[in-house]
């Protein structure tokens, strides 16, 4: 117990971590350590030196790293955190009080009063100005389209940008680059936790079930539970805890707030969060409100903030809007506008947060729309059909003939009458017209088109 250790051994862990000013994990001092200790222990031991002062800790749970009080912890997203947020004075005021000792800080629980004085059309946590800014930065020219149709035209470039940066967010240590070859290439990063590409690779999966189901997702508990659980996959010590409501209590390191406890609870409330959700009108306030709610119940056993960056996008992708993909957002700064709704039951940083995000999201798909022109309406409406017959051939590694015979009798089984022939020409465009350089955008793994390339060419 935390009583009985002596003053040597916690003296030695705050030499170590002293030893790096760059920042360490739990794990990473439990390696260095002699003579060993068990990582609970270990674990057990820093949240009473961080607690009395003496450790610095970022992050949470097995992403947290450890540094001393005034050291400059190594950024692995350090352009993000030498941005200077333009925050109002109320929202430092929330920082002024996050950033102070624990110990000073007041112990609260879960207040459902907030959650039940909220009305959907009459209560509003962004302004009417607010709205009307984010829909102007953020409406796309194919905002009358089906739904999900313009996350579907940037699809390649959302998979990246929200993997990295929600992930960022948790502490993974991935790089930019580290994410666009996992994702794109399967190629895990060397020296990494496998942990953090499984994090990464969870974040890809959800991306795609949410455009792909656009039609589909909403504030229900189809979607939510079923993001959750591929969030989480292969992630949590209870194999069945992806996917299931918190049954147990649960505590968050370096901060005062208790959540809720008793399971009728946490799903009663968890019902009345996807129910008022639903009845939000506006997208950006029903993006918002994930954002604010669903952390603050914490529903699952971890993974909320994820569920709720992830879930802050439904409503956008569904509208054609401008997906938020939490583009350069300092760590540190969403950590404490989050702890501020936790302890301080206030949002002020963390919209503010929320509305310089999408600003800096909403600019980056514009830009990027306009540098890919005008979408093909006869590609867009068979994008998913034309996908799925270029994989298959790739991945059957079909020659010529075979894929020919393969394309027609697919065509005339799923396309109707009077687009087959079109159809057709475009896929034998672009398998002849497929490389090195533009094979990864049909899922394609580098073995699958090396091997398809020589049965193509013989």
């Amino acid at each position: 117990m935390v009583k009985s250790i002596d003053t040597a051994s916690l003296a030695g862990i705050e030499a170590l971590v002293r030893r790096h000013p760059g920042g360490v994990t739990s794990r990473q001092i439990a390696d260095a350590l002699r003579p060993p200790v068990p990582l609970r222990t270990l674990q057990h031991r820093l949240r009473y030196i961080v607690t009395n002062g003496r450790l610095v800790m970022e992050g949470e749970r097995r992403w947290a790293r450890y540094h001393a009080p005034g050291a400059t912890p190594r950024r692995r997203d350090a352009e993000a955190d030498a941005i200077d947020l333009p925050l109002s004075t109320a929202a430092r005021s929330i920082q002024t009080y996050v950033r102070g000792k624990l110990a000073a800080r007041k112990p609260v629980g879960y207040d459902r009063a907030l959650l039940d004085a909220y009305r959907p059309g009459r209560s509003f946590y962004l302004t009417a100005k607010e709205r009307a800014h984010l829909r102007e930065v953020g409406t796309s020219n194919v905002a009358a389209q089906p739904a999900g149709t313009y996350a579907k035209l940037i699809l390649n470039r959302l998979l990246i940008d929200l993997s990295w940066n929600s992930s960022r967010l948790e502490g993974n240590t991935f790089s930019l680059l580290d994410t666009r070859r996992l994702i794109d290439f399967g190629e895990e990063a060397d020296g990494k936790d496998r942990l953090e590409a499984q994090m990464v690779l969870n974040h890809k999966d959800v991306i795609e079930f949410l455009v792909g189901e656009a039609d589909e997702i909403g504030f229900n508990r189809y979607t939510i539970l079923n993001l959750h659980a591929l969030l989480a996959n292969n992630l949590l010590a209870d194999p069945d805890a992806p996917g299931r409501l918190r049954r147990i209590g649960v505590g968050i390191e370096g901060s005062a707030f208790h959540p809720l406890e008793a399971p009728r609870l946490i799903e009663a409330c968890f019902d009345q969060i996807l129910a008022t959700a639903v009845a939000i009108a506006d997208p950006f306030e029903q993006a918002f409100f994930a954002m604010v709610r669903l952390p603050y119940l914490r529903p699952f056993d971890d993974v909320n903030k994820r569920v709720s960056r992830l879930a802050a996008n439904i409503p956008l992708i569904r509208g054609n809007l401008s997906p938020l993909s939490f583009d350069g957002v300092p760590r540190r700064a969403y950590t404490e506008a989050v702890l501020g709704v936790y302890e301080l039951r206030r949002r002020d940083m963390l919209k503010e947060l929320f509305i310089w995000a999408y600003e800096r999201s909403a600019a980056r798909y514009a830009a990027i729309r306009q540098s890919l022109g005008e979408p093909d309406p006869f590609r867009l409406r068979h994008r998913d059909a034309l996908r799925a017959v270029v994989s298959a051939v790739v991945g059957g590694r079909m020659g010529r003939k075979r894929a020919v015979a393969h394309i027609d009798a697919w065509t005339k089984e799923r396309i109707k009458r009077a687009d087959r022939e079109r159809f057709r020409e475009i896929v034998e465009r672009e398998l002849i017209g497929l490389h090195e350089g533009n094979f990864a955008r049909y899922r394609i793994r580098p073995s699958e088109f090396a091997a398809w390339r020589d049965a193509w060419k013989r």
